[in-house]
């Protein structure tokens, strides 16, 4: 299990790119896990700021290697979009000590909540109207993390 802050980095990767935090052999199926779900990956500040200043609903989920990324939040936000009647607009991933630029720039969007990861949060009309953190991830099911998502969809979404 990684805490936040925790670095994991290969030999070769630190002489290839000093940004990330991880290998990308690591963290390319955790992010396949919800690209391929539908979540567009936001790599770039531009990016971020086009997904979440878009019109409408926006569910933003900052992934990570930690275990309860994998565990219940990863799990949880796919429940919740499969199973809920009203859905974001938009659905946006980014990886926490990978895609350090956006990261960096949802985490503006964020303020003034502390840096988290995991973390999942739904912008409404470039507000943010929901969000919940990893002490909030920790410690529930990924039925819970859906049934939360699910409620909030429900209050913010068409």
């Amino acid at each position: 299990m990684c805490f936040e802050g925790c670095i994991f980095v290969s030999e070769s990767k630190k002489s290839k790119n000093l940004n990330n935090m991880y290998p990308q052999e690591i963290v390319i199926p955790m992010k396949e896990e919800l690209t391929e779900n539908g979540f567009n990956e936001m790599l770039t500040a531009a990016d971020v700021n086009k997904v979440i200043e878009d019109k409408g609903t926006a569910l933003v989920v900052i992934n990570s290697v930690c275990g309860c990324s994998a565990g219940t939040a990863r799990p949880g936000v796919l429940m919740a979009v499969h199973n809920s009647a009203k859905k974001p607009d938009h659905l946006s991933t980014s990886f926490a000590g990978f895609d350090v630029e956006a990261v960096k720039q949802i985490r503006e969007h964020l303020l003034p909540y502390p840096p988290s990861s995991p973390a999942i949060a739904l912008f409404k009309n470039g507000q943010l109207v929901h969000f919940i953190e990893r002490h909030m991830i920790e410690g529930r099911s990924a039925q819970m993390i859906a049934e939360n998502l699910i409620d909030a969809f429900e209050q913010h979404c068409n």
